[in-house]
């Protein structure tokens, strides 16, 4: 069985995840000297980690419904 979250629960981790991230980044380069370089790899990453469980099907976002979905033809 494969972990799945609904859309409207793979938004709201999304943007939790987002914004905590960010949180992180800004007071870790507000307390300790980071070069660009290590703030660009760090988000980087942060990115890539989101990244990998959408592309693995574990988060299904729907971006809060702001694009539609292409329909099939039946």
């Amino acid at each position: 069985m494969k972990l799945r979250i609904n859309p409207l629960a793979s938004d709201i981790i999304i943007t939790i995840y987002v914004i905590a991230t960010l949180f992180v980044r800004f007071k870790y380069e507000a307390e300790a000297n980071v070069s660009t370089m290590n703030s660009i790899v760090m988000g980087v990453c942060f990115v890539v980690i989101i990244w990998a469980l959408i592309k693995l099907k574990v988060l299904n976002p729907n971006w809060f419904g702001l694009f539609h979905s292409k329909k099939t033809k039946s």
